[in-house]
């Protein structure tokens, strides 16, 4: 039994080891594209810049649920848990802000 929880615990770093490093790959990718957007002035940098980062924090939030396979006690449990609360609320607001973008966009005068 030692043996298979050995085989999840290095499955499961490494999935979190994955989600972290393609969500801040993503993170820098839309970081440096939003820079270059906003040289070249372009009116649709905040929202490319807003999915980039929703799609990120994506990623990451995937990894901290992952994390939550291989936690040991209450107090780790709690500490992946306000972490992946933190996260998602975070996701919801860079949606929300995404969504109304989009719909300014679309409809210029309400």
């Amino acid at each position: 039994m030692e043996i298979l929880h050995h085989i999840l615990d290095v499955i499961v770093e490494g999935g979190i080891l994955f989600f972290e490093v393609i969500g801040v790959l993503i993170l820098l990718i839309a970081g440096v594209k939003g820079v270059v957007e906003y040289i070249r002035r372009d009116a649709d940098m905040r929202l490319n810049l807003a999915r980039g980062m929703a799609t990120a924090l994506s990623f990451k939030l995937g990894g901290e649920i992952l994390r939550t396979v291989v936690v040991q006690d209450f107090r780790e449990i709690a500490i992946v848990g306000c972490i992946v609360l933190l996260r998602a609320a975070i996701t919801f607001l860079i949606h929300w802000e995404i969504t109304h973008m989009e719909q300014d966009k679309m409809y210029p005068d309400q």
